[in-house]
């Protein structure tokens, strides 16, 4: 008998497990750009559980291991800025990623209000692109960083509730 992913909201109790999975995850895009300072790899525990309080934080569960997560927050001017969507290796290309993108755009939306969504990835981050592009994310622009990384800015407009 197999166990289902579940999608709930975080609390400061998966602060820790988020932080190791988000080290596990960003590990490759460290890699990719060659820069093993970005800031989710080195985000602390504390900074982790603030946001935890302060914004929308959602964990994927396969049973009680956490498998995924997700973080947003909504301007005042109602763009959802949407980050740090890590899944475990081992669960990707299952459509996980895509779903924590789903219900973090929902309850942003049904919560918070959210009239678009703006997300942000690396210029080599082709399946991360893939990802955004299948979801309905355009491209507004692409800033240079460094001269390793741009960073390439997705948006989309929220479906209204209702509609």
């Amino acid at each position: 008998m197999g166990m289902s992913v579940t999608i709930d909201k975080a609390t400061g109790q998966d602060a820790e497990y988020i932080l190791k999975l988000q080290y596990l995850c960003y590990q490759s895009e460290a890699e990719l750009y060659g820069d093993y300072s970005i800031d989710p790899l080195t985000e602390t525990l504390a900074e982790l559980r603030a946001e935890v309080a302060d914004t929308c934080v959602l964990v994927a569960r396969l049973g009680r291991e956490v498998v995924g997560s997700v973080r947003g927050r909504v301007d005042a001017d109602g763009t959802a800025c949407i980050g740090r969507l890590i899944v475990h290796p081992r669960m990707q290309r299952h459509g996980l990623g895509g779903r924590l993108l789903a219900e973090i755009e929902r309850r942003l939306a049904a919560e918070r209000d959210a009239a678009r969504y703006r997300l942000f990835t690396g210029h080599r981050s082709e399946g991360t692109l893939r990802l955004y592009r299948r979801l309905g994310y355009a491209p507004v622009a692409t800033e240079e960083i460094s001269r390793q990384l741009s960073l390439v800015t997705l948006e989309k407009d929220a479906i209204p509730a209702g509609a």
